[in-house]
This record gives C-alpha cells, structure tokens and sequence, in this order.
C-alpha cells in the first residue's frame, strides 16, 4: 500500500480536496469576482469592501461540502453581476438608437 493504511489514504485525499477548494475559493474572489465589481453600481471600492467582508465572515468553515455550496454561491452571484451588466448595456444602446 502506498501510504501505509486507509486512514493515511483518506487525509491525504483530503489535504488534496481542500487544497482544490481553496484554489477555487482563491480564483472566483481574485479573478473573477473582483474584476466584476469592477463596474459595479455603487462603485468598485463598495463592492470590494462587501465582497472582502463576506469571503471574511466565512475563512473559518472547513467543510468541503458546505464550501462547494457556498462556491456555487459565489459563482451564482458573478452571473447575477454579468446579467445586470449586459442589461445596463443594452439599456444604454437602447436608449441611444430609439427615442420614447
């Protein structure tokens, strides 16, 4: 056996599994999450402030299953973001193009 017994198996599984979760964590709050909150309504300092916060609020939780729901949170959220950005655009295009 490569790591000597089952438990060895399983923390090593795990260590794997958390250190997976945490690039995802890591990649949707730098890449993509913050250069959202870039156009972001009230401004890009409010939304980085907000998101920093919530990122905060949940750095204790070690549970990988509630840290893929609180991803697919995260993920849900920047889609939420994309789609009010798409519609300002095409409000603004509108607004442009016909008169009401």
């Amino acid at each position: 056996m490569l790591f000597g017994s089952a438990s060895h198996l399983n923390l090593a599984v795990s260590a794997s599994l958390s250190l997976w979760l945490a690039d995802e964590v890591v990649h949707l709050f730098i890449s993509y999450l913050l250069y959202l909150g870039r156009e972001y309504p009230k401004g890009g300092e409010y939304f980085r402030d907000r998101l920093r916060a919530a990122f905060t609020k949940n750095k204790s939780v070690q549970d990988p299953e509630q840290i893929k729901e609180m991803i697919a949170r995260g993920e849900y959220v920047a889609r939420e973001l994309e789609a009010l950005y798409y519609l300002r655009k095409y409000r603004a295009l509108k607004k442009r193009y016909y008169e009401e």
